[in-house]
């Protein structure tokens, strides 16, 4: 008789499907069923699958992430593989962390983020909300409700977001500094993830986690979902200058590799000896992104590892709407392009650049044209996705250079009048 085990969601629908392709998202913890010995399928019983024809499942063991299943539903059910085990996530050093929620102006994302993250699994830890050039008093009124003596917020009044990254460095109590946003959900086991990341080699920097797709009911969050690779890969990894991974041919320029701002955490020491992030970079800035690409890239160039450590998640959700994906485009396209410029006028960055250029040619020929290959979205998107949103984030890039002179302007401006 094959198995029965009801499924979860890790995020509450923000509404009902609206395009007859709508996934639903759901996690099934089969660790009761491995003890068992049970191998070959189970049957997934989906919750609220009104409107679904398909899901997309993490099947995991305990912390262990073990296979992103994509199935069809059929009266609520689905019919899961039972996975091979892989090696138990390792959480014996759990250092006390630092967790720095940036938000600006979004009180009803955050309640939903500060509620995850008080539901998080982790011995000891603080969780300090950067509220970013305030126009309301919807954050402070938020973080007031909740009564817990890990919760406090601090206020950034210029904007952007690497001046809240740094902020949070500033009032972190511990030494190593988590970072997430507000449209997130985090799995109670994130921040054993990122210790089990840490731990794994001593020259550890930087951790970054998945950070999967927590909803894809409309059309313009599969199409970002489409666009992204977050949360694709489930195998930890470590990622050293010294040891070029052959399947990154772009190495370490192929940033977008390593996760992104939303789930990652730094050493203290790391991240003050680099610099704090880049202020010119980040949303709320000219540049509009940018500033996790940069600091995953820093990390690598200075000599420290960067871990890949997929029991860390974050789940995310992206912008239900056109207008929300348009405007994301133009910020990922800007941002990328303010950050190449960055490495451009580095001197040992622009070496380093030069080398891989020379000796990875065909690799960059081809990566060039793969990002250009976006400007076209897949022809299921086209009926209600922008047919321009591809080119839109192309395009942006050219808005870069200029970008980061306006901010290396503004930064010169508050440090000579602070």
């Amino acid at each position: 008789m094959i198995p029965e085990l009801t499924l979860s969601s890790p995020m509450t629908p923000g509404g009902a499907p609206s395009w007859p392709g709508a996934v639903w998202i759901g996690v099934a913890d089969i660790a009761e069923l491995i003890r068992q010995g049970r191998s070959g399928q189970f049957l997934g019983v989906v919750p609220d699958a009104e409107g679904y024809t398909s899901a997309r499942v993490l099947i995991r063991d305990g912390l262990t992430p073990l296979q992103f299943a994509q199935v069809s539903l059929i009266g609520g059910r689905a019919l899961l593989p039972i996975p091979p085990t892989g090696d138990p996530v390792t959480t014996s050093a759990l250092p006390p962390m630092s967790v720095v929620l940036c938000t600006r102006e979004r009180p009803e994302d955050l309640r939903g983020a500060l509620d995850s993250l008080l539901r998080v699994d982790y011995p000891e830890f603080e969780i300090i909300v950067v509220d970013n050039a305030p126009v309301t008093d919807g954050t402070e009124r938020v973080v007031a409700t909740f009564d817990d003596p890990r919760v406090r917020r601090i206020v950034e009044p210029v904007a952007g977001l690497s001046m809240v990254r740094n902020a949070g460095i500033r009032a972190a109590r511990h030494d190593i500094i988590a970072y997430t946003d507000d449209d997130v959900v985090a799995d109670p086991g994130w921040l054993r993830g990122l210790a089990a990341g840490f731990a794994c080699a001593d020259d550890v920097g930087c951790v970054a986690g998945l950070v999967p797709s927590g909803e894809l009911r409309t059309l313009p969050q599969a199409y970002f979902d489409w666009r992204v690779s977050w949360g694709d890969n489930i195998e930890p990894r470590v990622y050293r200058l010294s040891d070029p991974p052959d399947d990154v041919p772009l190495f370490p320029f192929q940033i977008g590799r390593f996760g992104t701002g939303a789930n990652f955490a730094v050493r203290r020491e790391v991240i003050v000896d680099l610099g704090l992030f880049d202020e010119r970079l980040g949303a709320g800035t000219a540049t509009r992104g940018g500033e996790d690409l940069d600091v995953f890239f820093r990390v690598l160039a200075s000599g420290h590892s960067l871990a890949i450590e997929p029991a860390s998640i974050i789940w995310h959700r992206h912008r239900s709407d056109n207008d929300a994906l348009l405007s994301q485009a133009r910020g990922y396209g800007t941002g990328l392009g303010a950050w190449l410029t960055k490495v451009a006028l580095d001197r040992d960055h622009r070496r380093l650049a030069l080398s891989v250029l020379r000796h990875r040619r065909r690799a960059v020929a081809r990566a060039g044209r793969a990002y250009c290959a976006i400007a076209a979205p897949p022809p299921a998107f086209l009926k209600d996705v922008p047919h321009t949103v591809g080119r839109t984030e192309v395009l942006s890039v050219l808005a870069g250079p200029k970008a980061l002179w306006q901010e290396q302007r503004r930064l010169r401006t508050r440090q000579n009048h602070p």
